[in-house]
């Protein structure tokens, strides 16, 4: 059989652990047993991790090579006896042997009690011939289904009771035990046409067949039952194009994800508006006739490939009009068009030292101030020192003042009054990770807990600084840093995407580069730059004053437009604040109430920043 159904499961791996009874352990995404199933080597230190499979693919492998034992989880399923599922066994460890049925010696003809039946669900004389419909010997009221394979062999007998209700009770229908399930209507097909039509149910193949549609079949035992697909697969095989007409049931039609998992043809099913508030093709025959039966199968459509979509349905959109974020740089605002877009990772890249954070921390600030939820993580500042950087770049000169500590040295505070004036501005506006709930060398995911803020406080801007620490907190397979950092800028990229948002990525640069590229002075993966919507850089430079610094943009994803030669920005020690040309150092944010005032004490304690 040349399809696989089955989908490896992690845990698979785990219960054939269990299953074989070797102890095994997780490492590098991998479970290494200690010992190997098949040649059984007595454990030492050199052959502890001899046998392993991959926690992603479900492959296996022995490294001895007098075994060197290969495959994947259907071979370890067979060798072993190791049961997949019900259904997997089917397909690849079938061991039921069905009976074999007593076959007719001519064509069933249909008795006259089926066919009145039949005729009361639309169906006419000659279609009920053409599938061999009639009624059990002693009881005409149980119409009986023969299943013939391509080969006019009956495998398969169902039964309905024409008579059947709830408060009769009983089953509706069952079948012969013990029989091949088939799918019914395969030798009433043809080669003629290149496409099969499934259904659910027997009449309804019969509605469609009434039609004048070849090729209807449908399935044995109900929309969830899929034995019968070994047993049919080359025969469905035959054909380029399956079209599903399903039950239409609580908005979804039954057959149709699975059977477009299970086989590669062109899939396309039923429109939902063609059923036109009927559950299935044969309710459809009685409303509306059988022009409607030939409208669903003509009109069927596409079943869509995932993650594909038309590019004419994809929505138009103004560049220049996103949503954006001011950073309070105008001169940075102006290049990207109003400030940083949504939906993507922006990287602040800088030498240690340099004041990268502190831009980062301002940019946020502005984002509070222009109505944003943000969430920050922070791996190199406690909270407390993070908290206190950040209000003095909110307080502004004008509400820090000066003094001289006991070394003689000069310092600068904000009052009690104005910290919580502050913390009141961004309460329930800004949320920080909590770097005192880590638990020793105990690894959580990141990424996991930026999509929660996401969607439980409504935050759309996020800071991590920094990348080097943050993918340290990230449970990831693989030794390898670059790797990891590959793989945690991916995950931050779609959840950009995902969700609208904006993230901001503090990354150093290389301590030692010669490329006169900008994007390869930044430290790790190639992938960080790659994935990066805007790239910016904030450092020092030979030319400027101690207080001073130059930004860059050297790419920009979005509108291509990039300025390498920089900016220059100056740094005020008082208030930690960073501006250029034409920016307002003396800015009040949203906290400065100016009914409330603001209060200057003549001593407080000594500040952290000296």
């Amino acid at each position: 059989m040349k399809y696989k159904p089955y989908e490896f499961k992690a845990q698979d791996a785990y219960d054939f652990a269990r299953h074989v009874h070797i102890e095994a352990h997780e490492h590098g995404g991998e479970l290494f047993f200690k010992t190997c199933p098949y040649c059984n080597p007595k454990p030492t230190r050199d052959n502890l991790k001899t046998f392993s499979i991959n926690l992603s693919t479900g492959q296996f492998k022995c490294l001895r090579a007098s075994c060197g034992r290969s495959g994947n989880m259907i071979v370890l399923s067979q060798d072993f006896d190791f049961p997949l599922g019900n259904e997997v066994d089917e397909y690849y460890r079938p061991k039921k042997k069905y009976r074999s049925l007593k076959q007719p010696k001519e064509k069933i003809v249909p008795k006259e009690s089926a066919l009145e039946y039949l005729k009361n669900r639309g169906i006419s004389k000659e279609t009920a011939e053409k599938y061999q419909i009639t009624v059990q010997s002693n009881n005409k009221n149980v119409l009986v289904f023969p299943f013939f394979d391509e080969n006019g062999k009956m495998q398969f007998v169902k039964y309905r009771d024409t008579q059947y209700s709830k408060e009769k009770g009983g089953n509706k229908e069952w079948c012969e035990k013990d029989t091949k399930p088939i799918l019914f209507g395969m030798f009433q097909c043809n080669d003629k046409y290149d496409r099969i039509i499934f259904c659910e149910g027997q009449l309804d193949s019969m509605s469609v067949s009434e039609a004048g549609i070849e090729n209807a079949v449908s399935v044995p035992t109900g929309a969830n039952g899929f034995t019968w697909v070994p047993y049919c697969w080359d025969f469905v095989n035959r054909f380029q194009e399956i079209i599903v007409f399903g039950d239409h049931e609580n908005g979804k039609i039954t057959l149709l994800e699975e059977i477009a998992k299970r086989f590669k043809a062109t899939i396309r099913h039923v429109r939902e508006e063609d059923y036109k508030g009927c559950k299935d093709a044969n309710e459809i025959l009685l409303a509306y006739g059988k022009k409607q039966i030939r409208t669903c199968i003509e009109n069927a459509v596409s079943v869509p490939i995932n993650k594909v979509i038309e590019l004419a349905d994809v929505e138009d959109v103004d560049i220049f009009k996103l949503e954006k974020l001011q950073t309070g740089i105008k001169q940075l605002d102006k290049l990207l068009y109003g400030g940083l877009p949504f939906g993507g990772v922006i990287l602040i890249s800088g030498k240690p030292g340099e004041g990268k954070s502190t831009l980062a921390s301002q940019i946020m600030i502005s984002a509070v101030e222009n109505g944003y939820k943000c969430f920050a993580y922070s791996g190199e500042l406690p909270n407390y020192l993070f908290k206190a950087w950040m209000d003095f770049q909110i307080a502004g000169p004008d509400h820090i003042f000066e003094y001289q500590n006991k070394y003689g040295d000069r310092n600068y505070n904000i009052s009690n009054t104005n910290r919580d004036l502050i913390s009141a501005w961004y309460r329930g506006k800004y949320f920080l990770y909590d770097n005192r709930s880590i638990d020793g060398d105990e690894k959580e995911s990141l990424a996991g807990t930026i999509e929660s803020v996401i969607m439980q406080y409504g935050v759309q801007v996020i800071l991590l600084d920094n990348l080097m620490t943050a993918i340290d907190l990230e449970e990831m397979h693989g030794d390898d840093k670059y790797e990891r950092q590959s793989i945690f800028i991916k995950k931050l990229s779609r959840i950009a995407l995902k969700h609208n948002v904006l993230i901001l990525l503090v990354a150093h640069k290389r301590k030692n580069n010669f490329s006169k590229n900008e994007n390869d002075e930044v430290s790790g993966s190639g992938d960080i730059t790659n994935l990066a919507l805007i790239t910016i850089a904030y450092e020092k430079d030979k030319d400027l004053d101690d207080s001073q610094r130059m930004l860059k943009v050297s790419k920009n994803r979005l509108f291509g437009k990039v300025n390498t030669a920089g900016w220059i920005l100056n740094f005020d020690e008082k208030s930690k604040r960073i501006y250029g040309y034409g920016d307002d150092l003396n800015y009040s944010f949203g906290w400065d109430n100016k009914e409330a005032g603001f209060e200057q004490m003549e001593y407080c304690e000594e500040t952290p920043f000296d």
